[in-house]
């Protein structure tokens, strides 16, 4: 299993999450993203290089934004962001540029 770094919105994100049921989807999905990296769908155009991880949760769709990159001893999973699906990769755009 390869670590994990989690940059500020995505800290900020679930220290404000309440609700105990989406935070067990969130660690189970960051569980299998952590098992096999490429779980995600690779995203194209402006935000080519990150992967999205979609969490279903009660009728709402959410998403785990994330990518690969290389650390002296081999690989880490940077998670950038996550949160509700509407206007998410915008958010994404915004953050990375």
């Amino acid at each position: 299993m390869l670590p994990i770094e989690f940059l500020r919105p995505t800290e900020n994100y679930f220290k404000k999450l309440k609700d105990k049921e989406l935070k067990r989807k969130y660690y189970n999905a960051l569980q299998d993203i952590r098992t096999n990296p490429q779980i995600g769908q690779m995203k194209t155009g402006d935000l080519a290089g990150i992967y999205g991880y979609d969490i279903s949760y009660k009728g709402i769709n959410y998403e785990i934004a994330y990518r690969l990159s290389e650390i002296e001893n081999g690989e880490i999973i940077v998670i950038i962001m996550a949160g509700t699906r509407e206007n998410f990769w915008n958010a994404v755009k915004n953050y990375m540029k």
